[in-house]
């Protein structure tokens, strides 16, 4: 992130913290943690709430290439912002939660991964499977989902993973990030 940005996503976050779910925008310990299983051939990615673009730079530094991104968000600001930074890149301003409505992005290639920078904690139960449901449909079998929080748990509820088929396992704390914060990998449960 770049220094002058702070202050703007402070300002973002006091208009609607909610909507943000936290006071300061994550850092490099956490944007390594969340892609650190993404690789130049994991492509085509995407990218949820991508905000200023944190996750998307450590997703093109571990070699996806910016064509091989989609980029979806809700703020019209930071929509103007990522499609002016990342031209390749396809940003589709639009809420996560109509992702079923996305149609093919990627010219019949499912995603690879999925990266998650949206605050799902502070979101309804409903909206919430309609987001996981919606990405899902665009994730290759094997893919996976790559989601933070800033919570001791899993931030997806145990009875939302199983309605949806799907299993979660952290992957790492980023202690260095302010605050601090775990990953959860999501996967399609092997089981079904």
């Amino acid at each position: 992130m770049r220094v002058n940005e702070t202050p703007s996503y402070l300002r973002a976050w006091l208009a609607n913290p909610l909507k943000f779910g936290a006071v300061a925008p994550s850092g490099p310990a956490l944007a390594a943690l969340i892609t650190r299983e993404i690789s130049a051939s994991s492509g085509p990615i995407l990218e949820l709430g991508p905000g200023k673009g944190v996750f998307t730079e450590a997703l093109l530094e571990r070699g996806v290439a910016e064509s091989d991104l989609v980029l979806v968000e809700q703020d019209p600001g930071f929509v103007t912002m990522l499609r002016k930074r990342y031209p390749l890149a396809q940003v589709v301003s639009m809420d996560a939660d109509h992702l079923h409505r996305l149609g093919d992005v990627f010219a019949g290639r499912p995603a690879g991964g999925i990266v998650s920078g949206l605050p799902l904690l502070t979101m309804p139960p409903g909206k919430v499977c309609s987001i996981l449901s919606g990405s899902f449909e665009h994730l290759r079998d094997n893919g996976a989902m790559y989601q933070f929080t800033y919570m001791p748990r899993c931030p997806v509820p145990q009875k939302t993973l199983d309605s949806l088929g799907l299993e979660a396992e952290r992957i790492g704390g980023a202690l260095l990030n302010i605050p601090p914060a775990a990953v959860y990998r999501l996967v399609r449960n092997s089981g079904r």
